[in-house]
Formats: C-alpha cells, sequence, structure tokens
C-alpha cells in the first residue's frame, strides 16, 4: 500500500504541474534544446540514397532485403503456414500446462494492438497522397513479405525467452541475440551483448515518443478536430486529456503482461470491427467505383504518370508505409509473442504471420480504398495531416463517420500505448534489471509521458523516438540472419510432425 501511495503522489505531483509547464513554454524549450540532437540521430537512422530522382532511406532497404531473404530461406512459409497459423490462433493446439502467460490469440492481440493504429489510418493516407494509388500495391506485396520477418523473430522470441521462477516471461531480440548468439561461440556472444543493449536502448527511447507521446498527441488532435477544432472546449486541455488516458493505461500496465492481454484481446477486435467495418460501408457505397479503384491501384504501381519520383517514388511510398505500420523486422513483437504458452517455439511464429496480414494487407488497404473512392488523396498534403485527411474521406460518405474515426482514433492509440508500454518496460528490465523498483519506475515514467505527449508538441522528441524504433531493426536482423539455421531446425522437426499427425488437437477441431 505504501509503494502505491508513493506512486500516486508522484504521479499527482508530475500532472498537476503540467498546465505551468505549458504556459511558460516549456515544451518549446525541449524542443530546442533536443532539436540538434534529435535531428542528428533522424539523419542518422533515416540517412538515405537517390534512385531515379528518389530519397531512400537505408533503414527501409534494410527491411525490405530481410523480409525477402527470409521468404524465400524458408520457402514462402506465409503462405504455406498461413492455413496452420489460423488453427493455432483459435486455439486447436493450445496446451495450458506449457510455459507461459498468455493463449496464442491473446498474444496476437497484443502484438497487434502495438501496431495496428494511427499509422493505418494517417500514414496510409499520406503515401497514397504522396505516391498515388499504386503505392496500395506495394504496400501489400511488403505487408506479404513482412509475414516472413515476424515468423522468423518471433520464433526466436519464444526459443530464447527467460521464463522466472514466478511463471512470467521475458524475450524479445534481447534475449535472442545475447543467448542465440552465445551459442555460437564467445566472439558472437560479445557481438551478441552489445547488439542487444542498443536494441533496449532503442526500444526504451522509442516506447516513450513512438509508442506513447505521438498516440496521445494525435488522438488529443483527433478528438479536439471533431469537437469544434480551436473552438473545442477541450482546446487547451491536453494535460487533461493526458491525465485520463494516463489513468486508463495504468489501471491497465498495473496488471503485466496477463492484463494487457485481457484488454487487448477484447479491444483489438473491436476496434477492428469498428474501423473495417466503417470502411466497407463507405466502399459499398460506392461499389461502382472499386473496378476503377483497383485499376488505378495495379496501374500506377508500374506507371505512376504525374506522380513525383516515378514508379520508385510509389514504390517507395507503399514500402514506407508497410514497413513503418507493420513493424515486421523491427523485432518489438517478439516481446509480446514471446509470452505465449507453448513448448514449441514455431508455433508462434506461424501465429506471428497474421500481424502484417491484418494490419497490413487488410487495414492498410481498406483505408487506401477509402481515400481513392473517394477522391481525397491530395498530392500537396502535409504529412502532419494524415488524420485529417483520412476524416475528411469519411465525412464524404456520411457527415457523422468523422466520430466513428475518433472511436477508432483512441482506441488504436490506447492500445498502441498499453502494448508498447510492456515493450519498453522487458527492454528496461533487462537494462536495469528484473525487480519492483524498476518496474514501477518505468511504469511512472511511461504514465507521465502520456501527459507529455497529450499536452504539449514535442516535434523534435518525437521524431527522435521515431527514429530510434527503426533503429532497432539495426541489430535485431543482424541478429537474426545469424540465427536462421535455428529457425529452420524448429521449422523443419515440427513441419514433419505436423504431417505426420503426431499433433494432438486440444482445443476445437
Amino acid at each position: 500500500m505504501s509503494r502505491l501511495r508513493v506512486v500516486f503522489t508522484t504521479l499527482t505531483g508530475l500532472f498537476s504541474s503540467l498546465p505551468v509547464f505549458a504556459d511558460i513554454g516549456i515544451d518549446e524549450k525541449i524542443n530546442i534544446a533536443v532539436k540538434p540532437y534529435a535531428d542528428a540521430v533522424a539523419a542518422t537512422v533515416f540517412s538515405s540514397f537517390t534512385v531515379g530522382g528518389v530519397d531512400i532511406p537505408f533503414v527501409l532497404v534494410w527491411l525490405i532485403v530481410a523480409a525477402s531473404v527470409f521468404t524465400v530461406y524458408f520457402g514462402f512459409i506465409n503462405l504455406r503456414a498461413f492455413r496452420h497459423g489460423f488453427e493455432l490462433v483459435r486455439g486447436d493446439y493450445h496446451d495450458p500446462k506449457a510455459p507461459g502467460e498468455v493463449t496464442h490469440f491473446q498474444a496476437l492481440a497484443t502484438a497487434l494492438s502495438g501496431t495496428v493504429g494511427l499509422g493505418n489510418i494517417a500514414g496510409v493516407a499520406v503515401a497514397v497522397s504522396l505516391g498515388g494509388p499504386g503505392a496500395t500495391f506495394w504496400m501489400i506485396l511488403a505487408g506479404f513479405l513482412g509475414m516472413s520477418s515476424k515468423f522468423t523473430e518471433c520464433t526466436l522470441g519464444v526459443k530464447y525467452r527467460d521464463v522466472n521462477p514466478d511463471g512470467s516471461v521475458s524475450g524479445g531480440p534481447m534475449y535472442y541475440l545475447t543467448k542465440g548468439l552465445a551459442e555460437r561461440g564467445k566472439l558472437f556472444g560479445k557481438l551478441g551483448k552489445v547488439l542487444a543493449v542498443i536494441f533496449a536502448i532503442f526500444c526504451v527511447g522509442g516506447a516513450f515518443g513512438g509508442g506513447n507521446m505521438f498516440q496521445a498527441n494525435q488522438s488529443f488532435s483527433q478528438l479536439v478536430n471533431v469537437t469544434g477544432g480551436e473552438h473545442s472546449w477541450l482546446a487547451d486541455k491536453g494535460w487533461l486529456f493526458g491525465v485520463i488516458i494516463a489513468g486508463l493505461v495504468g489501471l491497465v500496465i498495473i496488471g503485466g503482461i496477463k492484463g494487457i492481454a485481457r484488454v487487448t484481446s477484447k479491444i483489438v477486435p473491436f476496434m477492428a470491427v469498428i474501423y473495417v467495418t466503417a470502411g466497407l460501408i463507405i466502399i459499398l457505397l460506392n461499389i461502382s467505383e472499386v473496378p476503377s479503384a483497383f485499376g488505378a491501384i495495379f496501374a500506377g504501381a508500374f506507371t505512376a504518370e504525374g506522380i513525383s519520383g516515378g514508379v520508385i517514388g510509389v514504390l517507395f511510398q507503399g514500402f514506407k508505409r508497410a514497413a513503418f505500420s507493420n513493424e515486421a523486422g523491427v523485432g518489438s513483437a517478439a516481446i509480446a509473442h514471446s509470452a505465449v504458452q507453448t513448448n514449441r517455439p514455431v508455433t508462434e511464429g506461424f501465429v506471428a504471420l497474421y500481424e502484417p496480414f491484418v494490419d497490413t494487407i487488410v487495414v492498410c488497404t481498406i483505408t487506401a480504398l477509402v481515400i481513392i473512392i473517394t477522391g481525397t488523396w491530395d498530392p500537396g498534403v502535409d504529412p502532419s495531416a494524415g488524420v485529417q485527411l483520412t476524416s475528411q474521406a469519411f465525412e464524404s460518405a456520411i457527415s457523422w463517420f468523422p466520430w466513428v474515426l475518433t472511436m477508432a482514433v483512441l482506441l488504436f492509440a490506447f492500445s498502441t500505448m498499453i502494448s508498447w508500454s510492456y515493450y519498453g518496460l522487458k527492454a528496461w528490465t533487462f537494462l536495469f534489471g528484473e525487480s519492483k523498483v524498476t518496474d514501477t519506475v518505468f511504469k511512472i515514467l511511461f504514465l507521465f509521458f502520456v501527459v507529455v505527449g497529450s499536452s504539449m508538441q514535442l516535434g523534435s522528441v518525437i521524431d527522435f523516438s521515431d527514429a530510434m524504433i527503426f533503429a532497432m531493426a539495426f541489430p535485431n536482423l543482424l541478429g537474426c540472419y545469424f540465427l536462421l539455421p535455428v529457425v529452420k531446425r524448429e521449422l523443419n522437426e515440427y513441419w514433419a510432425d505436423y504431417k505426420a499427425g503426431r499433433l494432438v488437437k486440444t482445443g476445437n477441431s
């Protein structure tokens, strides 16, 4: 009880001071102080080379090449294991006695809640506007390839996870980089430790920024937008919105991964149904436009007449949105998937195939179709105005649909925050040790930054944090390349048992 009182007192003090901070412009002071460092980090992570007059970030190529290599190396696992992955998701082979904390479905829901978010709403609108309808084709292709990256990293996440004495699980790239590479010898072991620490540092930074402040900031902006804009009663009360969201997030994350999984397993299907249904309604209302929309998608993917950068520019916009939306190769999802109850690591790799499929191939494609069909895409769009652009597309069909979108935005942001709180916590405890103190300190900081993100315009800080999320891909994928034979061995052993009928169904038939 005393620890809870300390936490409550600390949070109250931090939160109550925010309105005063905002009045004296502390957000601008932070921006000015951080900007040189943030710009330097972002420039390094997103360093690019030019192809066909288009600047292509190296990190994007790093992600797409790895996804392509994994797809070929595992014999198009994203196709041949798709059906069995669904059997695992619905619980056909669930073993409640296996080590772990959550079911396959709950692990998938938690991971999806971390990727299905504002990127699917705002980012796709920007991608289609800047790259034209053809960007959708490349977005779908990148999502398809990304399924293999998720398979690889999530299999490794379960393979090398730590199961603690109390039954809780710690897993993810930090653990397979250290333990997996150590199996290859001392030199690789040292490399693995360095890569793991680098990954964990990036993950903590990404959790506070892209997985927290950005979500709070953009969801508050959309709420203000539908309630009157600058004339809204909420316009100057970002701190109040932040305190409410922080309270809700705190109630969930106190329960750990089990509490997070219980919430996400309910929110994710609900928010997906709301958003997908809303999108499908608009598509059905404009069903006569669908054939021409698909025609524009396929034609634009290869011709791109009138689009800046030509075919390369369109390809880049599609690949960029898919990679930045589903985070395949970044390694974050492996942290959530590691908590699954299973004795066979590769089973969670199969389940993880559905993450890019749902996130990119389904949700992002529906957003793109709505934008294309309603004709609201704008080549001159401000990249920060993606949510407003999608809102306009929804409103063009039915006047009150922006409220549906607002509900989806709030749910997406909330679920993303609680998932990233878990990712950041596991990286934090990897760096500073597993204890109640380190656990509590991280959660206090995380909740504080929810309020910061809602009430301040910390552009440079958020850019810095977004860069850190994608910087996670460098150490993660490097380690995955070295560990591909481990995944191949796990896959071959399990697939032989599956084909021979040696696996016992324990759930639905």
